[in-house]
């Protein structure tokens, strides 16, 4: 597999899987760069994606999306946390999968829930997808986008079940890594 040559992990999954706390941790491990799409966009930018969605909607910040994932499937050896949604960019899928090994992080209804509740960050990183509750809004996208992680992964990894260094090391294993 190309992954090995090109040292390149894509973390994929809904939000509050885990993409970038085991991404930073699985960057540190294997001694390579970490990139946070979400935060690299609002870099660009210069405003949240709340503001962002607010002022131009969902469409705009799609499309700052597909062009970052465009840049990435050239980059050579690094661990990048895509946005939950990035999965919806099925022209570009077949190319990043041929780029790095793509890595689901999946988790239950419950657990993403939970975690999204937990989080400071929610409404400012994480604004709504739906005008439907959280609950709703996580069943519907889910339907949506479960058969997409699935079939645009090389590995599933249930985060809701382990540690993020026991998800590290799942990753590293599959690498064929020490």
């Amino acid at each position: 597999m190309s992954t090995q040559k090109s040292g390149k992990v894509i973390l994929i999954g809904y939000r509050a899987t885990g993409k970038s706390t085991v991404g930073r941790l699985l960057a540190a491990r294997l001694g390579v760069d970490f990139l946070d799409m979400d935060k690299v966009i609002v870099e660009r930018e210069g405003c949240t994606i709340e503001a962002m969605v607010a002022a131009h909607g969902w469409p705009y910040f799609r499309e700052r999306e597909r062009r970052l994932l465009r840049e990435l499937v050239d980059r050579g050896p690094l661990v990048v946390a895509t946005g939950g949604g990035a999965i919806l960019h099925q022209d570009l899928w077949a190319a990043l999968m041929k780029s790095g090994l793509v890595v689901w992080l999946a988790a239950d209804q419950c657990t993403i829930r939970k975690r999204l509740a937990k989080d400071g960050r929610n409404r400012s990183q994480r604004p709504g997808l739906t005008k439907a509750g959280t609950q709703a809004e996580i069943e519907a996208v889910l339907a949506e986008r479960e058969p997409l992680y699935a079939k645009g992964c090389h590995l599933t990894i249930d985060t809701g079940r382990q540690s993020p260094a026991a998800t590290v090391a799942a990753i590293i294993q599959a690498l064929g890594q020490p």
